[in-house]
């Protein structure tokens, strides 16, 4: 199944705009996801499983690395067309 996840990343520290740069970055790495980016969110098209477990992945690695943050998302299934 094809799922369109939003995304809001808001990392509590000064440094917030490398944190979402770094998260958006690691989302594009994964050829089978379409990203949009826009001023507000990130969304992220593709197969279910590939969309949560990469979000999953990606989130981790940024706690990790950059400590505490808050992820918002919303989910629809399907491709979404966020562009028209």
């Amino acid at each position: 199944m094809q799922l369109t996840a939003e995304l809001s990343l808001y990392p509590l520290s000064d440094n917030y705009i490398e944190i979402v740069l770094s998260f958006i970055a690691e989302l594009e790495k994964e050829a089978g996801l379409t990203i949009r980016r826009n001023a507000m969110s990130t969304q992220v098209s593709g197969e279910s499983k590939l969309v949560m477990t990469h979000i999953e992945a990606i989130l981790m690695q940024s706690f990790e690395r950059f400590g505490r943050q808050v992820l918002t998302a919303k989910f629809i299934p399907g491709d979404f067309n966020l562009d028209g």
